[in-house]
């Protein structure tokens, strides 16, 4: 071989393993517990679960902010346009009969007896002296000017504690949902979960059963051949093997939907490829005595948490009708400057300050509260008889699972002596066969009854899983 093709080889080599390696990167290995782990990852209702926790604790963080003082500034300016005039009755007109009095003593005052008076106050009075006849007197100036700061807090108001005591139990009602939502895709992916395990160990045994069978059909062409077995001993196991793989055929159609929906369960890609490794008789271990004999507590199934939180949330809301009817008090402090001038370098600032309480009293509100109090006991009145209702359903289920379970637990332990009883047969009629003491047709018959026990077996280690599941259901573990 020459430098040059030892060069291509090398590099097609190369090229080869990467691709073999690219492919074995994408097949992703995964057993139950891994598959849950993933779905809890990836899953859009566990994400919008925890979002809704975080938006409950930002809701505890703004009622707590209404109890807090508020400060506000403000800043306001007006022009006016056309100065406002307010009219004067005709006894305080200043050209009026009684004007020229106020005039004369105007005139008898003197600059000297003003020299005490602010710039502000002179040009007052000069506006009010000075005013046109029937025009009225002007307190405005054409430029006006707040500048002010408010506080603001609450005293007392029973409302707010209880509000704030049921955002913190809808932050609690939150949590023990996405645990419920926890606990439905765990659910979910199990039972997507177990049928791809199931057809997957069933396709292993047709496997083993193909293997074993094609390794007779050529012995048995041999001693045809040899003339030790005829034609019709040929057929029989030709016809069983193609039974056997048009089964395995079927079994692989099924097991890629199966796949197929425990992806969509997960939110895995559907295009990736995606092994199971779990063991499917390793799984359906029996349970312990107490699990299936000994108490339980309802509070362990997050959906009972979520009624009970349900009940405690309308509790809340009634105290909160109630704490309606108490008076709610509240204080308040304003500081403003003002500037009015009809230029910004003519006019004056005015400051304002004041402090202040409010007091709320209800009186009466046209029966409103009591009506919105009796709406809220028949909520609780029904979030009570649900989770009663939900208490009981919880009784049945965990009664129902443990009998379903010692049941299936008993067929599993008679279908795995069977087994043993037809490999012992079907062992035992390959060596008649062989010897030539035995026929074709015990061999057959053997092998369908093996076939049959075998998938009996299996479905028995299948529903004995599913039977333990559901007792771990039922008792919310």
């Amino acid at each position: 071989m020459s430098f040059l093709q030892q060069k291509w080889m090398l590099i097609l080599s190369m090229v080869a393993l990467s691709t073999y390696l690219q492919a074995q990167e994408q097949i992703t290995s995964m057993t139950l517990e891994d598959a849950i782990n993933y779905a809890l990852a990836e899953s859009p209702t566990i994400k919008e679960a925890q979002i809704n926790i975080a938006d409950a604790e930002a809701q505890i963080d703004e009622r707590k902010s209404v109890g807090l003082p508020q400060l506000n500034g403000s800043v306001n300016f007006q022009r006016y346009l056309e100065i406002p005039v307010q009219p004067l009755p005709e006894e305080f007109d200043i050209f009026g009969p009684l004007g020229r009095p106020i005039l004369g003593i105007a005139d008898d005052i003197g600059s000297e007896n003003l020299s005490g008076q602010t710039n502000e106050q002179l040009q007052i009075l000069n506006s009010i002296l000075n005013a046109p006849q029937g025009d009225g007197v002007s307190f405005f100036r054409k430029n006006n000017l707040t500048a002010a700061v408010n506080l603001d807090a609450m005293i007392f108001d029973g409302t707010y504690f209880v509000a704030l005591r049921a955002a913190r139990e809808y932050r609690n009602y939150v949590q023990v949902d996405y645990a419920n939502k926890r606990r439905t895709v765990e659910n979910r992916v199990i039972d997507a979960y177990l049928p791809v395990l199931f057809l997957q160990e069933n396709i292993e045994l047709l496997d083993k059963n193909i293997q074993n069978l094609e390794k007779l059909f050529f012995e048995t062409k041999e001693l045809y051949e040899a003339g030790f077995a005829e034609q019709l001993d040929i057929d029989r196991q030709e016809l069983s093997l193609a039974n056997l793989t048009i089964e395995r055929d079927a079994l692989r159609r099924q097991l890629e939907n199966a796949k197929a929906a425990l992806k969509f369960s997960m939110n895995y890609p559907l295009e990736s490829e995606l092994l199971i490794e779990d063991d499917l008789e390793e799984m359906a271990l029996q349970l312990s005595d107490d699990v299936l004999q000994g108490k339980y507590n309802y509070t362990a199934r997050p959906e009972y948490q979520v009624a009970t939180s349900g009940i405690s949330l309308n509790e809340l809301n009634i105290k909160q009708y109630r704490s309606g009817y108490l008076p709610s008090l509240r204080a308040s402090a304003v500081y403003q400057q003002q500037y009015q001038g009809d230029s910004f370098s003519d006019g004056f600032w005015a400051p304002t300050a004041f402090v202040g309480l409010t007091l709320n009293v209800p009186i009466f509100d046209g029966l409103m509260k009591e009506a919105q109090i009796q709406r809220a006991k028949l909520q609780l009145e029904l979030a009570e008889v649900q989770r009663k209702e939900l208490g009981r359903l919880i009784d049945l289920e965990v009664e129902t699972s443990r009998k379903t379970y010692l049941s299936a637990l008993e067929s599993y332990d008679n279908q795995r002596k069977n087994l043993e009883l037809a490999e012992r047969i079907y062992n035992t009629t390959q060596v008649k066969y062989r010897e030539g003491v035995g026929s074709s047709l015990e061999v057959t018959q053997a092998e369908q009854s093996l076939y049959s026990t075998q998938s009996n077996y299996m479905q028995a280690i299948y529903d004995l899983l599913q039977a333990k599941i559901n007792v771990e259901k039922a008792l919310g573990r």
